[in-house]
């Protein structure tokens, strides 16, 4: 499966010791969901029935169907 996500950042999130202290252990986001990115918040369990061949479009402004199947995506300096 796949899924496109867009952020909004426009720079790193710096981990230090500070983090460390405040959270416990650190889980870092890596399905690009989380509402407190970098670091997961259990987002992730929304991806658990995913299709493998499919890829997937979540809009965080859709609380009825936030995710929705991407049949194609075209890039605009495509060249074929």
């Amino acid at each position: 499966m796949s899924r496109e996500i867009t952020h909004d950042a426009t720079g790193p999130k710096i981990v230090d010791e500070d983090d460390i202290g405040e959270k416990g252990d650190i889980a870092i986001c890596m399905c690009g969901l989380s509402g407190n990115y970098p670091f997961c918040d259990g987002s992730h369990e929304a991806t658990a029935d995913e299709d493998e061949d499919v890829r997937y479009k979540y809009e965080g402004d859709d609380d009825e169907n936030p995710r929705h199947e991407i049949e194609e995506i075209v890039f605009a300096n495509d060249e074929d």
